[in-house]
């Protein structure tokens, strides 16, 4: 018999599905900043979104299960001079949240259980050290307090963010604009694409590039790139004639791509997201309406068309959901937070089982809240795998989000008051056992203070 002409794969009828009109977050003013960044971060907790604002940058958190229709008044977190270009929530801590701006400044915010009561002027750490704007940030996935920032002044810093203090600088690498930036799986390679029309595989602590590309995709308008499994490297771009391309590269050989296709004429970049422990990737174009999926597979053509997601209206950015803040027992494998003009809507994708069970192929163990190593352990050389969890009976546990316990006491005032704050680490100490210290002074725990322990 002839070979199959349709290729077997558990996610072929997977399909996405926008909630209910009142499951939406409605009446936001979503910023009309030409960037490309996603402009909205979720974890189980919250969603944040970049939002319009007079006089400054802001975006606002809101609580998961406060959707609705959003209050003008409601308050934001509205620190920055400039507007606010990229925010991140921290894989280990679900109540802090980080953000760029065109003020040139990177700033960690602490977001109380339950929301903003008043606006959040005042960040936690703010972390001075681009000469431009700031575009791009990525927590590292492993270790703890480790923030990446990228900024059109070509320059990518790595962040030790309980000190406070840039530890790597990587200056004179990038000859001009970085269009993205990530971590590798532990997080011990950054992949960048830059507008020099390059792609490069560093290594960040010693500022090193193991191996770099020219010219991934031919056309001059921006790619975006992100390692998949197997330390394969997925590219979005365009071609000479304007043409929308995916293609997937193998780094130890970079003269010619696994595989290379051509999907549309549309002008938005593609955003790539990949889930690793599916193999699928979601391909979401800026201005575009629909959300187009992939599965990255080990046998040619590597990368498999699945289906594709269409709405009537386009979408100003995209939040995707950590694979922990899912409802498994519905079979939801990815969900995706879309931006509009005036809202934002959340798309389920399910994979259809007649079995409400859980569905052991669909998670497998997945990566959790807990780092694996401290900010100066990995900045000393160390790697540590993602600590990884299993979704079977903690999927209604996660949503609470018990992991991590952090002492609101200690912001009570401003990060430049005269309080200690050991940020994502479980500490308390109250105001009245703290010396008084000078603002311009930047203090770090020590081993011999009082440590709260967790029950």
């Amino acid at each position: 018999m002839s070979r199959k002409v349709v290729r077997t794969s558990k996610f072929r009828h997977v399909f996405g599905q926008a909630v209910k009109a009142d499951q939406c977050y409605d009446d936001i003013r979503i910023s009309q900043m030409t960037w490309d960044s996603n402009f909205c971060s979720v974890n189980p907790k919250f969603v944040a979104m970049i939002v319009d604002a007079s006089g400054g940058g802001a975006f606002i958190v809101l609580p998961l299960s406060k959707t609705g229709r959003i209050d003008m008044s409601l308050p934001t977190v509205c620190g920055h001079t400039g507007p606010v270009l990229d925010i991140e929530f921290c894989p280990h801590n679900d109540n802090i949240i980080a953000s760029c701006s065109e003020d040139c400044s990177v700033m960690i915010w602490e977001i109380p259980d339950g929301g903003l009561i008043s606006p959040l002027k005042d960040p936690v750490v703010k972390l001075d050290g681009h000469s431009k704007r700031v575009g791009i940030l990525s927590w590292h996935p492993t270790a703890h307090n480790v923030l990446m920032s990228a900024g059109c002044d070509n320059v990518v810093i790595l962040w030790n963010v309980v000190h406070g203090e840039a530890v790597v600088r990587i200056d004179s690498m990038h000859t001009d604009l970085i269009y993205s930036a990530c971590w590798n799986r532990n997080g011990s390679q950054i992949l960048t694409s830059c507008k020099d029309k390059k792609l490069r595989v560093i290594d960040p602590r010693k500022g090193s590039v193991i191996c770099e590309k020219d010219k991934p995709h031919e056309g001059s308008r921006p790619v975006r790139a992100v390692f998949v499994s197997d330390g394969k490297i997925l590219t979005t771009g365009f071609s000479r004639m304007s043409e929308r391309q995916v293609a997937l590269w193998d780094p130890n050989n970079f003269s010619e791509p696994l595989t290379l296709q051509e999907l549309d004429t549309s002008s938005g970049v593609l955003l790539p997201f990949f889930d690793p422990d599916t193999g699928v990737v979601y391909l979401c174009g800026k201005g575009d309406s629909s959300i187009r999926y992939f599965e990255v597979t080990d046998e040619a053509p590597y990368v498999h068309y699945l289906s594709m997601y269409s709405s009537k209206e386009s979408q100003k950015g995209m939040g995707y959901m950590p694979k922990r803040g899912l409802e498994v027992n519905k079979c939801e494998i990815a969900r995706f937070y879309k931006l509009h003009e005036r809202k934002c809507e959340p798309i389920v994708m399910t994979v259809p089982r007649k079995s409400d069970l859980f569905q052991e192929d669909l998670y497998p163990d997945t990566i959790g809240p807990e780092p694996s190593l401290e900010a100066d352990d990995w900045f000393a050389g160390k790697n540590g795998e993602p600590i990884l969890i299993s979704l079977k009976d903690g999927f209604v546990a996660t949503t609470k989000n018990k992991e991590f316990k952090v002492i609101k006491s200690l912001m009570a005032t401003t990060s430049s008051s005269s309080k200690t704050f050991h940020l994502g680490t479980a500490m308390a100490t109250t105001a009245a056992m703290r010396p008084k210290i000078p603002s311009a002074i930047h203090t770090i725990c020590t081993p011999d203070e009082p440590i709260l322990k967790e029950e």
